[in-house]
């Protein structure tokens, strides 16, 4: 069982669902003896375009230096973010363009088309709310998003295994539901997975 949970809060709004289910999962995680630190998206202070890919590097802020130190320190990343136009927020895509880097995340090896995965040994977990439903997300969309997250960012680093978690249609759930979705996120914090 992971120990050490970064938990990874991407929608922009500190008042949002994702926030509730955030805060739920870390109440789970708690009550079970897990350490927790939290990095919101919303709140860091960055510039979230990767201005010159990978051309020229650019500083880090203070705010991804921290968030670096705090993914380098878990066991498990908890992601919990919506699903706009099929992915994943602006914000938190300049999170990850920005945090991710080679030598961080990953290493390109010289003169070979492999690359070394530095995030090894970390488990994930995402959290997604989204008002498109799962069968229509899974046969029309491919769940492109959750490709993009789970393949072509996290296990590309090393992270695996990386389990989702599907919460929708969200604008149109009722309380009720919504209260279910709390208690489904404190019982995945409670298990730490």
């Amino acid at each position: 069982m992971p120990s050490r949970i970064a938990m990874i809060q991407g929608h922009p709004h500190s008042e949002s669902y994702c926030a509730a289910l955030a805060a739920a999962y870390t109440k789970g995680a708690l009550n079970s003896g897990a350490e927790i630190r939290h990095i919101h998206v919303g709140t860091l202070h960055f510039e979230p375009n990767l201005a010159y890919g990978y051309s020229k590097r650019m500083e880090l802020e203070a705010d991804l230096l921290a968030a670096q130190e705090t993914i380098r320190w878990a066991d498990h990343l908890v992601f919990v973010y919506p699903t706009w136009w099929g992915t994943i927020p602006a914000l938190l895509k300049g999170f990850i363009d920005r945090t991710f880097l080679p030598g961080f995340a990953y290493q390109k090896r010289a003169g070979s088309v492999l690359w070394d995965k530095l995030l090894q040994g970390k488990s994930a977990r995402l959290l997604v709310t989204m008002d498109t439903p799962s069968w229509y997300n899974r046969l029309v969309y491919r769940q492109g998003g959750h490709h993009v997250m789970k393949r072509a960012t996290l296990q590309y680093c090393g992270v695996n295994p990386v389990r989702i978690t599907e919460l929708t249609p969200v604008s149109s759930s009722t309380p009720q539901q919504r209260e279910r979705w709390l208690a489904k996120a404190e019982q995945l914090g409670l298990k730490r997975a």
